[in-house]
């Protein structure tokens, strides 16, 4: 199938998929009907098809890797890898309840991606390696810590099932609460030093990078939202380590803290849109910049402000009159 067969695929088209296919999971709560399962898992793949898609056609247009692209495409990334996880484990063992805990999250992914930008950072021109570095670790940790808030969710839900005696309710499969504890403290133990290493890179990204020289901070919203959550992150890791022992009720509720912590804070950041260096389109950096570069030598003044400020030719038109005046 060719790519441009996804040129016209919508954020909507798989958004739409996910919620059938959560809505299909949620009905087999009601009642346990084997073809339930199978719709459930055909709206998934369709779903992740058409974002495979336009994950290529975005990444086409801005000629860099969907990862790069954008924060609207990062989220997408994000949300991508967590709908890869359901679809193996529900093609690995189709009675395992995984949609009702993953497709919520998938679905905070791709609904936060409608408000947030869709224009690259102008960081990526000079520093494409460690930019690569800092998104794939910073994506593989967090999707890493969904993991274990997901794990933490399944076990509070299958500890309340037994305490109840509703373990054998139909259409709802999960494993033992020692297994959950298990998977759930490997998935904070290995995930926490990947979003580590994530930080740090993009510590040093900022600090190296010529175009971030201006405008890095360590009072950027971003970079702060960032540390607090890796303190929290990491006081669980160490925690995990040092603590012998802990019960899976108190593992699950800690990750479920600091984890829905950090998911809260990586969308709210990336939704509330506030002035960063991370955010390549806010129109206060694109001017300083502009200013910046108005500021140097030559003839170049009208060439250099129309490179570096294409969506901001009003205020270049303005500052280069204020110049010439």
């Amino acid at each position: 199938m060719p790519i441009e067969f996804f040129a016209k695929v919508s954020v909507f088209c798989f958004l739409a998929s996910y919620l059938v296919a959560l809505g299909v999971d949620a009905a087999r709560l009601l009642k346990r009907l084997p073809v339930a399962r199978w719709i459930g898992l055909a709206f998934g793949v369709a779903g992740f098809a058409a974002q495979t898609g336009y994950l290529l056609i975005r990444g086409r247009q801005e000629n860099l890797p969907p990862l790069l692209s954008s924060p609207h495409d990062w989220l997408l990334v994000l949300a991508w890898i967590v709908v890869l996880l359901y679809l193996f484990l529900t093609a690995v063992d189709r009675e395992l309840a995984v949609g009702l805990f993953l497709l919520p999250i998938v679905l905070l992914f791709v609904g936060a991606s409608y408000l947030v930008s869709k224009q690259p950072n102008p960081l990526i021109a000079g520093n494409l390696g460690l930019v690569k570095l800092h998104a794939s670790l910073l994506v593989v940790g967090i999707a890493g810590v969904v993991v274990g808030v997901t794990l933490s969710l399944m076990y509070v839900v299958q500890h309340r099932r037994l305490k109840q005696h509703h373990a054998s309710q139909p259409g709802v499969l999960l494993p033992s609460l020692a297994r959950l504890a298990r998977w759930n403290w490997w998935a904070v133990v290995v995930s926490v030093p990947v979003l580590t290493l994530g930080l740090g890179s993009g510590v040093a990204l900022g600090l190296t990078s010529k175009e971030a020289g201006a405008v890095l901070s360590f009072s950027d919203p971003i970079v702060l939202g960032h540390g607090v959550v890796w303190v929290a992150m990491m006081s669980l890791f160490v925690w995990l380590l040092t603590t012998r022992r802990s019960t899976g009720k108190q593992v699950a509720a800690l990750t479920l803290w600091a984890g829905g912590f950090l998911l809260v804070i990586l969308v709210g950041l990336q939704v509330l849109s506030l002035t960063s260096f991370h955010s390549g389109a806010k129109t206060s950096l694109r001017t300083r910049d502009c200013k910046l570069k108005i500021e140097s030598t030559g003839s170049q003044h009208a060439r250099l402000c129309g490179s570096v400020c294409k969506l901001q030719s009003t205020p270049c038109r303005l500052d280069l009159e204020e110049r010439h005046a």
